[in-house]
């Protein structure tokens, strides 16, 4: 398994190791021992799935109180994955990654507590699963706007024009009044 380092401080792409031939391949996609010795948790509490369709969007979503880190893997399709740091005092505050993944790859992304996440669909469909290192905490949930302009996110919109957002997502804050994790302990 390889863990691999990106711009924003903790967040990092987990990549494991396949192993095929003829038949096709194998690959162990968690393992407590690798992740706990790369700095990554080793227990997860809920597994989330969700499915959706070309062009949608979904984020930037975070939580207060119960906080959840995310692994965040595509099972089928391709989005254009992002992790905005939100943690005051941060040296990455404010700073985004984006992430181009894959259902054929199998390739993770973790984003850790205190980050806003999101996506959007670049294929037809995509299927997305993420496991959190939290319970979800409808009281404590909060969604930084996609398209706040402090934050300049280059969303891959070519071919999609604006993209689909809940109502909830719609609404959500501006990152300059938006009610904050709690300061980063780095």
């Amino acid at each position: 398994m390889q863990i691999v380092d990106t711009p924003l401080r903790d967040v990092k792409l987990v990549r494991p190791t396949k192993h095929g031939d003829d038949r096709g391949w194998f690959a162990e996609v968690f393992n407590a021992k690798s992740f706990a010795a790369a700095g990554l948790p080793e227990r997860f509490v809920q597994d989330n799935q969700s499915f959706s369709r070309r062009g949608v969007m979904r984020g930037l979503h975070y939580q207060l109180g119960e906080q959840q880190g995310k692994l965040v893997r595509v099972l089928s399709g391709h989005i254009w994955d992002v992790a905005v740091d939100l943690r005051p005092g941060s040296p990455d505050f404010g700073k985004w990654a984006g992430f181009d993944l894959y259902g054929e790859d199998i390739e993770f992304l973790w984003i850790p507590e205190g980050f806003g996440h999101g996506f959007v669909v670049v294929s037809e469909t995509a299927n997305v699963l993420y496991k959190a290192t939290g319970f979800y905490y409808p009281q404590g949930e909060r969604c930084v706007r996609w398209d706040d302009p402090t934050l300049k996110i280059a969303w891959p919109l070519e071919g999609i024009g604006t993209p689909a957002v809940s109502a909830k997502d719609a609404v959500g804050s501006l990152l300059a009044e938006a009610e904050l994790p709690p300061e980063y302990q780095g």
